[in-house]
């Protein structure tokens, strides 16, 4: 046929069904949401229905659906048929039905950043461990109306539906997801920055000074406003639980969770770690909610979603969640020293990080990380912790070679101008031609060596342009067993034993419970000053349980290592070395105790 003869086929058009959610708790105490979902104009002769089963910002198969029960489907007064396919996918048969209602209930008693918790105090819940998404139809808006208990108030990041109380809209389920709810009676204090909205939603009770949270949290939000160039969205929420001990956080995009212990504000150092906390979710709002790597572009809730890339994610993260409240005036240079010197410590004394590379690291996220047992230390090393080293390392590496012209900040733009701002996923090749450009370097070598291999990395090396060096901070260190002890319920037990060590090849496991050492009994806190007692090479007779077993052993003591670090200035620093670190940090060597 010629071209003005030609049939061109007809672009299909796809018809959006309405969507739409309502959540009610009409018996708190029985820790059971009542979710119905209602699907308007429907036009297939069946309906799949999935849950995720994990949530962006937690690398963790949760399976969510394992907390739902009571499932039904109807159309008007008419029961449906339905089967399951999988864990998480229902299939409803809706043969010459137009409008569907699903009914079901989600068991809510985990109280963490990721999951549901509802009781006779309040309602919370994250939408991954809650609602459904029908496949295909992702990007579909949708409503969800909130039935509070009694006279309880709701807190969202999801704007208000007009003229309909209680109910808010999702653009898409990806936003719902990235939306969690908080219901009860909890407090909400309102402040602004940049001119934007901002709200600190409370639960709890505790000791937290709400005047100086918000003081300080608009001093980083500002910082980070500053870093970036502004702040990418109209409104942001901060919710804040609190518990007896938990901590952590959960990233979104336009809100945070926090869970911190009630009592951890007020000694200085536990404040210090809490707005380490808020800086930390806050920087993710713009590393990893929109600078995202590739395989998290666009979200599989049906698996895993494999990357390298999380030491950027989220130690980079860490990196500046230390950095941001020195530069917001919130603590000292030597308050940041004394924590990066803390961080240092956690990472020499993992065993495993002579045992597992950086980037296996984060691509096994999903079965190590959060899925830790006795033998973690051992064979793995957090992302986190070593990410936000080698981001050390990078940072001192930029700032050295530009006398403090450039520095990581400088990397976080780029990836910010490239990537974020249009939610472009980058690669591991784009993140590393990235920093080489803004080092001005090849940095082939440093990557394989610090994210491929096991090889240590050389704080001193990076740190020596600054007069600063790592130094052990203990002085007549105990012999060295290899075996981590601490008392539970009044009795002595092995937490943890090192691969190697002189405890594992005396037989020692965690597990075990300790009773004496040459026949006179020991506690956890009594075991370093009884060490120091002996000389390296010495053997020792261990009395314990193993098992219910009474059992004795010989230990061989090793020498002595070294539990804490610290970063100490160099003798005679230079004067090159006295401005690098001027320009970073904005101290003199000498000022450093």
């Amino acid at each position: 046929m010629t071209e003005a003869t030609q049939i061109r086929p007809q672009p299909q058009t796809r018809t959006h069904p309405s969507i739409a959610y309502r959540v009610a708790m009409p018996e708190p105490t029985n820790h059971l949401f009542e979710v119905t979902l209602t699907v308007k104009g429907w036009l297939s002769d069946r309906l799949d229905l999935k849950m995720p089963v994990w949530t962006p910002g937690s690398y963790l198969v949760r399976e969510y659906a394992r907390h739902l029960q009571d499932f039904t489907a109807a159309a008007g007064d008419r029961s449906l048929s339905w089967r399951k396919v999988s864990k998480n996918h229902w299939q409803i048969d809706a043969l010459g039905v137009g409008d569907i209602t699903v009914r079901y209930r989600i068991f809510a008693n985990e109280l963490t950043v990721r999951t549901n918790h509802l009781d006779a105090t309040h309602g919370f819940f994250n939408p991954a461990a809650l609602c459904f998404y029908i496949p295909g139809f992702r990007d579909c808006a949708i409503d969800i109306a909130i039935e509070p208990f009694t006279k309880w108030i709701v807190t969202t990041p999801l704007p208000p539906v007009e003229n309909q109380p209680n109910t808010y809209r999702a653009a898409d389920f990806d936003t719902l997801v990235d939306s969690p709810f908080e219901i009860g009676q909890h407090q909400v204090y309102g402040f602004k920055v940049n001119d934007k909205p901002h709200e600190f939603a409370i639960w709890g009770q505790g000791n937290a000074d709400v005047d100086r949270i918000i003081t300080d949290t608009r001093k980083i939000i500002q910082v980070e406003a500053d870093l970036f160039g502004g702040l990418p969205y109209d409104r942001y929420v901060f919710l804040l639980h609190l518990s007896a001990s938990s901590f952590g956080g959960l990233e979104h995009k336009n809100s945070c969770t926090l869970i911190y212990p009630r009592f951890g504000f007020q000694a200085s150092e536990k404040y210090d770690r809490f707005m380490q906390l808020v800086a930390h979710e806050f920087f993710h709002l713009w590393n990893i909610k929109r600078i995202r790597p590739i395989a998290l572009e666009k979200f599989d809730y049906d698996q895993e979603n494999y990357t390298p890339s999380l030491w950027f994610s989220e130690g980079t993260t860490s990196f500046y969640d230390l950095n941001i409240p020195f530069r917001a005036g919130i603590y000292s240079a030597e308050t940041f020293l004394s924590a990066l010197g803390k961080e240092i410590t956690r990472y020499l004394n993992t065993p495993g990080r002579l045992v597992q590379p950086l980037a296996e690291s984060s691509f096994d996220a999903w079965i190590k990380l959060y899925r830790r047992d006795a033998n973690s230390d051992n064979s793995q090393i957090s992302y986190y912790l070593k990410g936000e080293m080698v981001t050390l390392l990078l940072d001192l590496l930029i700032r050295s070679r530009s006398a403090n012209q450039r520095s990581f900040d400088d990397v976080m733009r780029s990836m910010w101008q490239q990537f974020g701002k249009d939610e472009i996923g980058f690669t591991p090749k784009q993140l590393q031609q990235t920093i080489e450009q803004v080092a001005d370097t090849d940095l082939s070598e440093f990557f394989d060596r610090y994210l491929h291999t096991t090889t240590e990395l050389p704080f001193d090396e990076y740190l020596q342009p600054f007069g600063l060096k790592l130094q052990a901070a203990e002085e007549n260190l105990p012999p060295f067993t290899g075996m981590t002890v601490k008392t539970e319920n009044g009795r002595e037990i092995v937490k943890f034993v090192e691969s190697n060590s002189p405890a594992q090849k005396a037989g020692i496991d965690a597990g075990d419970e300790l009773l004496a050492i040459d026949g006179l009994r020991v506690t956890a806190d009594q075991i370093s000053d009884r060490l120091r007692d002996y000389e390296v090479g010495d053997a020792i007779e261990i009395t314990y349980f193993h098992q219910d077993e009474l059992r004795t052993g010989s230990i061989e003591l090793a020498e002595g290592r070294s539990s804490r670090y610290q970063l100490v200035p160099v003798a005679n620093p230079t004067a090159e070395q006295q401005q690098n670190l001027q320009g970073w940090l904005g101290v003199t060597v000498s000022s450093i105790c």
